[in-house]
């Protein structure tokens, strides 16, 4: 029987978190870079850049995806598994590979950049094993990481993004005041995340009607739970003067945003809440040094030093702030844009970054516990401007 390697499947309409115009601009962009590198067609097979040029959030299963760009065309590749779904939401061209022969998924992007090319491609997202089949299949003159050059790209948004950015921030805080109306003594930590993931989800979706609706979740943690930002959700039973953290992420069409808040249980012994307090202090001092201008790692000596002067610094546990857009915690990261010792970066308006101190005290002294506070920033021409609304500190949060 002689089936196809790869075939075009295009039933439906298109629906897109952007307009067209959008796509355009960022393709624009990416191609600059690729015609500064010399680069013929760049091969993204990231969640994270297939999304950012396409629209297109592929759910790979252990299949590979991927999106070729030249100077003329736009095209993304999907197994056959998902049907015409992968066209209806990517910008430009799809093909889809079938699996009646191994590496179908090559010969398809074969026929878009053609043999002996220079291609571009994610170093630092692509496999040996893949990189392999690339050198074997597609016999490149050369290859360029472009990796570093789309990340530098995503880190500006663009006024669409912000504004989609700006709705989940809202979204966030939803789903922030369905956790603090669930939080009571006798709670199972899974019961208060559920009622905070579903007030998010059915936000989205008054929202974002045309969306499609995967990945919004909630982390809400208590007691020694607490020690570390991305511990999971447990069956745990709250119990009154428990710190709580909570944690609402709203996904819409690959972006992200965040709300996370310290928070205890009927109430706050004296040593916690000079933790808590000072914490506090160090999200406020930290979020008035996000400007135009200032340096990642400046931002971040700045901010050591404040915890340094109240004997401190020995409990923070990761840096204070991260970029926001297409990403996730299972793809994507902009990690030019971190509030860390080594970033030299300088903010720049249309920047979106985190503020999120962290401390966190062992079990068995005063005040155990993980202490977290995070607000999104967007950064202007004179400043920044905050798009968490949820209340931070003692007076909103002992529940």
């Amino acid at each position: 029987m002689d089936r196809p390697d790869f075939y075009r499947f295009h039933q439906g309409s298109k629906t897109l978190p952007f307009a067209d115009a959008e796509y355009e601009t960022r393709l624009t962009g990416l191609r600059a870079a690729m015609a500064a590198r010399g680069v013929d067609a760049c091969l993204l097979t990231s969640m994270q850049c297939v999304a950012y040029y396409s629209g297109f959030l592929y759910c790979a299963f252990g299949r590979p995806y991927g999106m070729v760009v030249t100077a003329t065309d736009a095209v993304t590749f999907g197994a056959g598994i998902d049907a015409a779904q992968p066209w209806r939401r990517a910008y430009g061209d799809t093909i889809t590979y079938t699996d009646w022969r191994r590496h179908n998924y090559w010969r398809a992007i074969l026929s878009v950049t053609g043999p002996g090319c220079t291609i571009g491609y994610e170093a630092d997202h692509m496999t040996l094993a893949q990189k392999a089949l690339l050198d074997d299949v597609l016999c490149p003159a050369a290859t360029v990481d472009m990796a570093p050059a789309t990340m530098r790209q995503r880190m500006h948004k663009s006024d669409a993004e912000i504004a989609l950015i700006r709705a989940g921030a809202q979204v966030a805080d939803v789903g922030g005041y369905a956790v603090r109306e669930a939080v009571r003594a006798g709670t199972r930590e899974i019961d208060v995340a559920m009622a905070g993931r579903d007030a998010m989800e059915l936000e989205i979706a008054k929202r974002f009607p045309d969306a499609e609706y995967r990945d919004t979740w909630v982390w809400f943690q208590s007691g020694i739970n607490t020690d570390g930002a991305h511990n999971p959700v447990t069956a745990r039973v709250l119990a009154r003067g428990d710190i709580l953290s909570l944690n609402t992420f709203p996904m819409i069409s690959g972006y992200y945003t965040a709300l996370e808040r310290t928070m205890f249980v009927e109430t706050v012994d004296p040593a916690s809440l000079t933790i808590w307090e000072a914490n506090v202090a160090a999200h406020e001092h930290g979020m008035r040094l996000l400007r135009p201008g200032a340096r990642c790692a400046d931002i971040t000596e700045s901010i050591n030093a404040f915890f340094a002067e109240r004997g401190l610094l020995q409990y923070r546990s990761f840096g204070y702030g991260h970029s926001f857009g297409v990403l996730s915690h299972y793809y994507g990261r902009e990690a030019g844009l971190e509030l860390r010792e080594d970033i030299d970066t300088v903010l720049a308006p249309g920047m979106v970054i985190s503020m999120e101190p962290m401390l966190t005290i062992p079990e068995g002294q005063p005040g155990a516990g993980g202490y977290r506070e995070h607000d999104i920033l967007i950064i202007t021409e004179d400043g920044a401007e905050n798009i968490t609304g949820y209340p931070y500190g003692p007076d909103f949060n002992v529940v």
